[in-house]
Parts: C-alpha cells; structure tokens; sequence
C-alpha cells in the first residue's frame, strides 16, 4: 500500500521551498548589483587624451570635408575686397553636389558669389609660368568673383562688362596697382600693399560691390580706344563669350592685376570648393619680418580690423 501523506504536509513542504527560493533569488539580485555597481579598471590619462584626440580629428576631418574648409590668399587679385595676407572660411556645404534640398542652406551658384576653385589650366593657349606654384592647375586654389554663368553671353567693353545684353552693376574705382618692391624702401613691400584709391578718374556706377582700374586703363577705356585682345575670345571666335553648361565665367575685382577667366577660359563646376565666407585672419605681409615671426610678428603683423570681417 501507498500510505498518503499527512494532510497539510503538501503546502508545509511548498512554502518551505518557496521560502527557499525567495531567499537565493533575493541573495542573487544583491551579489548582481553589488557587481554591476563595481567599476571596471580605472582609465589612464593617457587612454583619456588618446580618446578625445581621435574624436576630435573624426569632428575635424568631417567638417573640413563636407562644411568648412581654411583658405590662404597669397596674390592681390581680388584687392581690395580680399587683402593679401587674409585667411579664409570656405564654406564649402551652401554649393555641395546635386540639387539644393528646401531644408538645408544650401543653393546654386549666383552671379556676384566670392568663389573658392581649384584652378582648371588654360584652355585658351594662353601661357602660364609653370614654375610658379600659384599656377598649379587642379592643385592651387583660385578666389575669384563669378560674372556669368552658365548660358549668359558676356561681352568685355573696356571696363563695361555687358551680360546677356545689359551692363553689369559694379562700383567701379581708380586705384594704383603696385607690381613690384621698391628696393629703396626696406621697411615696406609694397607688392603686397592694398590698392592705394584715386580720385582721377572719379568712381562711377553703383553695384554691391567694387571693381579696381587704373587711371591710364580707364582713361583708354572713356576714349573708346581700351578693346583688349583677351585670350578668351579664341574659344568664342568673337567679343561675345557665352558661358558653357556646367561652367561660370570669373574675374577678379582687382581687373588691370588678376589672371581670370579672360586669360585661361571658364570654371568647371565640379573644380568649386565652395563660397568664400569671412575673414578669420589677416597677416600684413607687406611689413617685412621681425625675425620672430610667433613671439613678435603675430601681434604687430595682424590686422585686427579685419579679422572676422565678412567676404561680400
């Protein structure tokens, strides 16, 4: 025979064991967060700056290559709107490839943008010194301001620029353009002084922006005898340039001193960086160096009105 349990012996043996587990699984959870409250092996200061070095270069590469990117401009082309000396912001995401999307700041090229390019060569057999490195094509970055873009038909009359039949608006002044060193004058190189202005012949014309001629051009161009035979009109076959798909048409505002689309033809779309945006340093190198350049010429070099300036 099978002798039956004692009657309540059942749920005496249940909660015995209930009790039991209650208490293992209570013990358990403690030792589970005793240890998951445990810290792990200290970190070195040197994993620390190791760390953050790598995330900042991953922040750096990223903005330099899709947003922002730093810029030297080392010719006076575009004097007196950009200085030698100055060190530019490029923003490089306002003209990134393919169509602008309504919730970005992004946009197509305009007529009057301050553009950053690398330079695409001549295409006209005009002849460049290939031993300057500022002429480096596909290597050297140009800055230059767009006149035409793609389908505009340009046309150069002394210092008129006409587009698509209508004069361009620009500011238009009188300045000296300084070309060489005086060596009589050690203390100052004035190759790399800001166009100096003049008042014959007076400024003319209103526009957002100020283009640069000198007296003896100007002079030509208001005795109708300033025609120029620039190189570009062999790619047009006449006076009348009209501007490839995909490309613009630039020029420097500094006009009797910039190497420009006149010369060596039109800009790719796909060689522009992007449009220059402010000033975020400007180095006077037309002060010849102290000797200590880091301790001394920083300070007395620097011009401090116009850094942060913005690039209209």
């Amino acid at each position: 025979m099978i002798e039956e349990p004692p009657a309540g012996a059942d749920s005496r043996a249940g909660k015995g064991a209930r009790a039991a587990s209650d208490g293992k699984g209570a013990t358990g959870a403690k030792a589970d967060a005793k240890a998951a409250a445990q810290p792990g092996p200290p970190r070195s200061v040197w994993r620390e700056y190791f760390e953050s070095l790598v995330v900042t270069a991953i922040m750096a590469f990223f903005g330099m290559t899709f947003v922002v990117q730093a810029v030297k401009v080392p010719t006076g082309s575009m004097q007196n709107t950009i200085t030698i000396g100055d060190h530019l912001l490029v923003n490089k995401f306002i003209f990134a490839p393919g169509p602008p999307l309504p919730f970005l700041p992004m946009r197509e090229i305009q007529r009057g943008d301050i553009i950053v390019f690398k330079f695409p060569g001549s295409q006209t057999g005009y002849v460049l010194d290939t031993s300057d490195p500022t002429n480096r094509p596909y290597a050297t970055n140009y800055v230059k301001r767009v006149i035409g873009l793609p389908g505009d038909r340009v046309e150069l009359k002394g210092t008129k620029v006409i587009v698509n039949g209508q004069p361009l608006p620009e500011h238009v002044v009188t300045a000296v353009v300084h070309d060489y060193d005086d060596p009589r004058t050690p203390d100052v190189l004035e190759n790399n002084l800001p166009l100096a202005p003049e008042s014959d012949p007076p400024a003319e014309g209103e526009g957002p922006y100020t283009v640069s001629y000198t007296a003896d051009t100007r002079r030509a161009a208001a005795r109708a005898q300033g025609e120029r035979d620039y190189p570009i009109y062999k790619l047009s076959g006449g006076r009348t340039i009209t501007v490839p798909a995909d490309s613009y048409f630039v020029m420097g505002d500094n006009r009797d001193n910039s190497l420009d689309s006149r010369y060596w033809g039109f800009v790719p779309r796909d060689l522009v960086i992007g449009r220059a945006l402010f000033v975020y340093w400007s180095y006077d190198e037309s002060i010849p160096s102290s000797g200590f350049p880091y301790l001394q010429d920083f300070f007395t070099h620097t011009r401090w009105g116009r850094t942060g300036t913005m690039i209209k």
